[in-house]
């Protein structure tokens, strides 16, 4: 199978990586699971059709916390971030994490300051499923905040010129508003 022709999710130990694969090939995207440090020279020399970047229990301002592959930010591909993802994204491209004063799990209302990229065709406020301890506190150069939560001033985050994007909570996990930032995920895919 030709990488470019396919969804890469890298794993970065979430509970809800399957369910994210699964979300992605519903809606007709070939996707596969991968390490994250596994597979990095093959990826860059032949990368996917786009990127997701999973949650998962570790902070990343841990000692040994999972890290990125700086290269496969700079493939020119699609790159979203989901909750680990995203803090691992800001914080390698020059933006700043840190411990949230809250934590938050479960149920948030997100609030859609930027609905065009991925809340194309979304409600202007979602119900959706968080669950960290850390937060982006400062965005990295180029990025725009694209939605907050009355918690988290900064839950989705986007960088349209180079389509990468960040968002805090799990669309995977928040039912069918989830599913529909997910399809503007893929629609990007596939825009040259």
């Amino acid at each position: 199978m030709d990488m470019r022709e396919m969804v890469a999710v890298l794993d970065f130990g979430s509970q809800y990586s399957q369910l994210i694969a699964r979300c992605v090939r519903r809606l007709g995207v070939y996707c596969e699971i991968l390490p994250p440090g596994a597979g990095s020279d093959e990826l860059v020399e032949r990368p996917p059709k786009a990127l997701i970047l999973s949650g998962g229990p570790a902070s990343v301002l841990g000692t040994g916390a999972p890290s990125l592959d700086a290269r496969l930010v700079n493939l020119g591909i699609p790159v979203l971030g989901i909750c680990y993802g995203m803090q691992l994204l800001a914080k390698s491209m020059g933006g700043e994490v840190r411990r949230s004063d809250m934590r938050e799990y479960g149920p948030a209302i997100l609030y859609v300051d930027d609905a065009g990229d991925l809340f194309a065709d979304c409600d202007a406020d979602l119900d959706v499923w968080m669950s960290h301890g850390d937060r982006v506190s400062a965005l990295p150069p180029g990025f725009r905040v694209l939605a907050h939560t009355d918690d988290c001033p900064i839950a989705a985050v986007g960088c349209s010129d180079r389509k990468i994007y960040g968002v805090q909570f799990h669309p995977e996990k928040s039912g069918p508003r989830g599913l529909a930032m997910l399809t503007n995920f893929c629609r990007l895919c596939n825009q040259d």
